[in-house]
Parts: structure tokens; C-alpha cells; sequence
């Protein structure tokens, strides 16, 4: 352990209590000012920073501790200024198991190192000299205080060196300089006055918490010609192509009972035929609720199998919760003071003016909060005990705060395995408090971030101090949403948009239907699909397509196995953009210990796009002057690249690199000649 001395310091007041001998301020991580946990996930790492300075010109020092879930600290980490003459110190750190961690850094004066700054300057100088000497022994026999045995002879020698006054003074200071000398009083430092900043929580969660990536399908439309309406069993026929195409997440959308009253037809028309399956978000019906399995999927041991299939397959299954309800939901008549009624009696329907959402009712949780609450963990722990470990939450931002932050605590508490993702496309204050009060993930803007400004500015804020508590999903599409440049820009804008969302962010997810490049929308200027699978059965020929080479399967799989490969990533807060002569090319990197992965993409789906690559070199751990090869993983070519690259890319053939960069020890794959 480091040697400690602490002053005889006069009593001081509160005040000066909490800022401390040596001052530690603003330290990083903290969310709400550190009344909710920062987080991260088992074997990611972060940075913890803080201010630190102390009066006068002596040095002073920091370092950061961490204590895992049973109070124990680990050793401590050495912290670094990160600029020069900006007192803001910085250590690299990496989560353990998961559970709730804590953070503390502690700033000390550092005497050993004031002294040798002052001893390279007077005995060259002739000042003092055997004072200042002398004055050195002593600081390193208190340090060998805090020394093991064998290091201690180190620096004992060091002392004998210092007072040996038959060497010239020169010699003797070169003794206490070795370079043995400094290893050993780096691991175990002279520290006085230490000084601790509050004690901040980390919650460490497990890896699936921020990498992963999710399919979304719908379970009924994966029917037979006999029987159009799909079952869990006949679903489970998706699952192995699923698997094989690398994805790790399974998410269904709502799977119980639908109502009837106000059931929405094709195309979201208010007057639904016979045959017209309605929309599954709303939910109840008199066969049951949120606890109930809609019968023409199956019952709840089916879905049960369904689950273990998948488990099987090496896919964990999503479901949706949705805290809403049909008119006919069994909620209505038992608990009819959990719902909003107007001045003539009559519950309101859900609206997003101008949308009407007749068919669903919303729930007001101020009547019977505790109820909404019980029953809520109730329906939540049912399916857990079906084997769900992760939940798409529909719509939180609709629902207080303060709810789901109880529900969420309650649920992590006995069981924090299982992962909730807020499906909140709403304001930024919103998204981030939900993620800050225990949302393990996020849906985000990035469907309609489609220029390289929105792309950098954005990602560079989820990757910065948002990364320490929110955890962003990138689905390409979904249900709800077809964005006006998938619409437009076709085959070449599907593709690009794959690469961008499966490298940036380490989660990302497509909606089924993304890899035949589906984009008819219901009319000009809509995000809404054409013949919308929330609404009506869409079966598809998936066999047919995939024979006459008509979907991204290929590129996603590759997409998905580059994931697994690179454990950059795998990560968030390692993402860097570097800079391309046109607007239309996206350039950013990502670095995780020996692993660099480099994509550069083509944001036109309609031209090719010629462009200059400016590498920051040392952002992929590289000198400037350095060129080193890079491989494509999506071609298996082989280029040199470095501080400055030309590139080409047709958006129908290549949108996008996406290099590693092979450095001496990184095996060669596909022998591809070099270009």
C-alpha cells in the first residue's frame, strides 16, 4: 500500500471540511450530482476524472479507488493530468461483476516528487547540496515505510547512496533516480495530506445491458398458406435464420389478447372487417390482459417453448410491455379509477393530435398509484418466470418518472439480470432522466440523423458524458417509423444505414422486413409503412427472396460477425470521427486495447462520392508519420493507409469500409492482394 502521512491540521470548519486539504472537484462520472449511480457493464472501461491542485508549487498526485459490491477496494489506479496546466487528472478504469461498485479519488501532496525537482535544480547548481540531499534520504526512508520486503532494499540502497559522502553530489542523486527506484515508489508513493472526494455508486451491469444486436418480428405473421396466422411454433421456423444472420435479441412486439371495440382495419382505417387481426398494442380483451397470451398464438407454456427454443439458438427474447389497454381489457371494469374519464362519463382514448388512438386506453396513475405499481410488477415477474430477462418498454415518457423508477429498482433488486429499453422518442430532458433512473437502454434520434454534421454532433454526445448512464439502441427502422431516406434512396440507403447503426453504436436492431429493403410508404411525406404489419398480417418469402440474392442478409451477417470479432465495437465512449473533404463521407474510428476498427461510408445513396481522408493518427494508436495496412472485413482487401487516404465509394457496390487495422501481431485472413 502507498505510504500515507497525515498533518497535525488545525481544526477547520464545515465548510472548509468538504472542500478538503487538497482540493477534488467536479468529478466524472456523476449523474444528478450523484444522487443516481453512474453505470457501466462487466470488463468495459471508462475514464474517472476530477480537478485537482493544492497551493504553492509543490506536486501533488491523485489516484482512484474502487470497491466492488462487498465494500472492497481493489488496487488503486494512478491518475494522470491529462493536459498540462489544466489540473484535470484522469485514470482509465474497468468494471468488475456486476453489482453496485463505488468510486472515490483521492489527491495527495507528493513530497518525493517536489524534492527531485528541486534536487535536479540546486546540486548542479551547488545550492545546499547537502541539505537537499539529506533531505532526500529522509523522505525515502518514510517511504520505505509503506514498502514489501524485497523493493524495500531498493530503496534502501537509494538512502545509503544519498548520504555516501565520498561520491561526488551528482553520483548521489543518480542513485535515488534509477529507474528501479521509480518502480517501486509508483507502486508504493510517498502521499501526504490525502484527501477523498465523496463517494460516488457505480452500477455495473451485465454486457447485454449496452452490446447486442436486436431482430425485431412479428410472431403472428409467421403463418402457413393453411393457417395465416402464425403461432409460437410456427414462429420458431425464424428463429434459426434469425441466429444465423449473428443476432443475439429476439423482440416481439405485444403477444396478448387484442380488443375488439374500436379495432383499427388495414392501414390504420376505423372500421375493421372480420378477418382484420387489429393492432397488438391494444391490449385486453375478455381473454385476458398483460398477463394473458393471445389464444391464436398459443398458450403461455408455448411461449414458454418458444423461449427456450430461442435460448437454444443462442437468442434472448425482447417482449414488449405496454402500460395501456383496449376498452375491453379486464382493467376497465375491475379498476376503472386506473383510467382518465371525461365530463360526460366516457374514458379517453390515447391521442397525439392530430393522431386518434381510439381502440386504446391510457392509464392515470395518479388515482391508484400503489395498485397501477403491484399489479405492474406482478405481470413483470409473471413472464420472468416464462424466461423474459429483457423488456421493451412502450412509450415510458407517458407515464411518471417516479413510476418507473420504482418499478425498474424493485424488479433489479432480486433480479439484475433483466434489461428494460425505454422506447422514448420524445424530448431530450425526458430520455435522459429515464435513462438516468434506471433504464438499462435507450431508443435514440438516430433514424433521423442522416447528415454527417447530425451524425457526429449527435453520436459524439451519446459517446461523451451521456455514455454514463445512457446506453443507446440504433434500430434502423421500426413498425412506426420509415424514414424519408430509406424511402428515397433505396437498396444503397438500407445498406449505409446498416453499417453506420452497427458500428457506432454497440447496439443496434432492424425491424423485419429491413433486409428486402421494404420502404413504400403509406402516402408522400408519411413515416408510416404501406400496408403496415401493425394492423394486418405481412407474409413474406423469405425463401424466394433469399434464392434470388434480393435481400442485406449477406451484408447483415457480415455486419454482425464483425461485431463479434472486434471488441471496439462492442463499446460506446470509445468513438472518434476524423475529418473527410466531403460533406457526403463520414470518417470515425474506434480503439479497444490492440483493436482499432476504422469506418469510412458513403451518406449519398444516389452518387459516388470521391474523397481525402485525414487520419488523427494518434486517436488509432499510430505516430503521425505512420502507415500501416488496413483490411476491408466487408471485401477482405488489404490497402496502406495513413495520416492522409483517397477512397471511392458506389453506393450500390460499396458504400462503406470498414477496416481493421492490422498491426504486427494481427493474423492476416483471406489473403486479398494489397492494394
Amino acid at each position: 500500500m502507498p505510504a500515507t502521512h497525515h498533518s497535525s491540521a488545525p481544526p477547520t470548519s464545515s465548510a472548509e471540511e468538504t472542500l478538503g486539504r487538497i482540493p477534488v472537484l467536479d468529478v466524472r462520472p456523476v449523474v444528478q450530482h450523484g444522487r443516481r449511480p453512474a453505470k457501466a457493464v462487466t470488463g468495459e472501461t471508462f475514464e474517472i476524472s476530477a480537478t485537482v491542485f493544492r497551493e504553492g508549487h509543490d506536486a501533488v498526485a491523485a489516484n482512484v479507488v474502487l470497491r466492488d459490491p462487498g465494500g472492497r477496494p481493489g488496487p488503486w489506479t494512478p491518475m494522470r493530468e491529462l493536459a498540462p496546466g489544466t489540473d484535470r487528472w484522469g485514470a482509465t478504469v474497468s468494471a468488475g461483476e456486476p453489482g453496485r461498485w463505488t468510486y472515490t479519488v483521492e489527491a495527495w501532496g507528493d513530497p518525493v516528487t517536489t524534492w527531485r525537482h528541486h534536487a535536479q535544480i540546486k546540486i548542479p547548481a551547488g545550492m545546499d547540496t547537502e541539505l537537499v540531499l539529506e533531505e532526500g534520504a529522509r523522505l525515502y526512508e518514510r517511504a520505505a515505510e509503506g514498502v514489501p520486503g524485497g523493493e524495500r532494499d531498493v530503496i534502501a540502497a537509494a538512502v545509503a547512496a544519498l548520504r555516501d559522502e565520498r561520491r561526488p553530489a551528482a553520483a548521489r542523486l543518480a542513485a535515488a533516480l534509477t529507474p528501479e527506484v521509480d518502480a517501486v515508489l509508483a507502486r508504493h508513493p510517498l502521499r501526504e495530506f490525502v484527501t477523498a472526494s465523496p463517494t460516488l455508486e457505480l452500477l455495473v451491469e451485465r454486457e447485454r445491458a449496452l452490446y447486442g444486436s436486436w431482430y425485431e418480428f412479428f410472431p403472428r405473421s409467421e403463418g402457413t398458406a393453411e393457417q395465416p396466422h402464425g403461432t409460437f411454433r410456427t414462429a420458431a421456423r425464424r428463429l434459426p435464420a434469425i441466429a444465423a444472420m449473428g443476432f443475439d435479441v429476439v423482440y416481439l412486439p405485444p403477444i396478448h389478447p387484442i380488443g375488439t371495440t374500436y379495432r383499427k382495419g388495414r392501414n390504420n382505417t376505423l372500421s375493421a372487417g372480420p378477418d382484420d387481426v387489429g393492432v397488438p398494442w391494444a391490449i385486453g380483451s375478455p381473454e385476458g390482459g398483460h398477463d394473458a397470451v393471445h389464444p391464436r398464438l398459443g398458450t403461455p407454456e408455448d411461449f414458454a417453448w418458444f423461449v427456450r427454443r430461442a435460448r437454444a439458438l443462442g437468442l434472448e427474447i425482447a417482449l414488449d410491455f405496454a402500460l395501456q389497454c383496449s376498452p375491453d381489457h379486464p382493467w376497465v371494469h375491475k379498476h376503472p379509477d386506473w383510467f382518465h374519464h371525461r365530463p360526460d362519463g366516457t374514458i379517453a382514448y390515447a391521442e397525439n393530435p392530430p393522431k386518434k388512438y381510439q381502440d386504446i386506453y391510457p392509464l392515470a396513475f395518479d388515482a391508484d398509484g400503489e395498485g397501477l405499481l403491484t399489479e405492474t410488477l406482478r405481470v413483470l415477474r409473471l413472464w420472468m418466470d416464462h424466461g423474459v430477462r429483457i423488456f421493451r418498454v412502450d412509450n415510458p415518457h407517458t407515464k411518471p418518472v417516479a413510476f418507473w423508477q420504482r418499478v425498474i429498482a424493485d424488479i433489479n433488486a432480486t433480479d439484475p439480470d433483466v434489461i428494460f429499453l425505454a422506447e422514448a422518442f420524445t424530448r431530450p430532458a425526458m430520455m435522459h432522466t429515464l435513462a438516468q433512473i434506471g433504464f438499462q437502454q435507450s431508443y435514440t434520434y438516430f433514424t433521423w440523423r442522416t447528415t454527417k454534421q447530425e451524425l457526429t454532433e449527435y453520436c459524439t454526445e451519446l459517446a461523451g458524458e451521456a455514455a454514463a448512464y445512457m446506453r443507446p439502441n440504433f434500430f434502423v427502422n421500426t413498425p412506426d417509423i420509415l424514414h424519408a431516406y430509406l424511402q428515397h434512396g433505396g437498396r444503397p440507403a438500407f445498406a449505409v444505414r446498416a453499417v453506420l447503426a452497427a458500428t457506432l453504436s454497440p447496439t443496434w436492431g432492424v425491424y423485419s422486413g429491413y433486409e428486402l429493403c421494404e420502404n413504400t410508404p403509406l402516402r408522400e411525406g408519411s413515416e408510416e409503412y404501406l400496408d403496415s404489419e401493425k394492423y394486418q398480417l405481412r407474409r413474406r418469402d423469405w425463401d424466394t427472396a433469399e434464392r434470388e440474392g434480393r435481400t442485406l442478409t449477406p451484408l447483415i451477417t457480415q455486419l454482425n460477425t464483425i461485431r463479434r470479432a472486434n471488441p471496439a465495437l462492442q463499446r460506446l465512449r470509445n468513438l472518434h470521427f476524423h475529418h473527410a473533404d466531403k460533406e457526403e463521407v463520414i470518417v470515425y474510428s474506434k480503439r479497444s486495447g490492440s483493436n482499432t476498427v476504422l469506418v469510412v461510408a458513403n451518406l449519398d445513396p444516389h452518387h459516388t462520392q470521391e474523397a481525402t481522408v485525414s487520419l488523427d493518427m494518434p486517436q488509432l494508436g499510430l505516430a503521425w508519420h505512420e502507415s500501416v495496412p488496413v483490411r476491408d472485413e466487408l471485401t477482405g482487401e488489404t490497402y496502406h493507409w495513413g495520416r492522409a487516404n483517397y477512397v471511392r465509394l458506389e453506393p450500390g457496390t460499396r458504400p462503406a469500409h470498414v477496416f481493421t487495422v492490422l498491426r504486427p501481431s494481427t493474423p492476416q485472413i483471406g489473403g486479398s492482394p494489397t492494394s
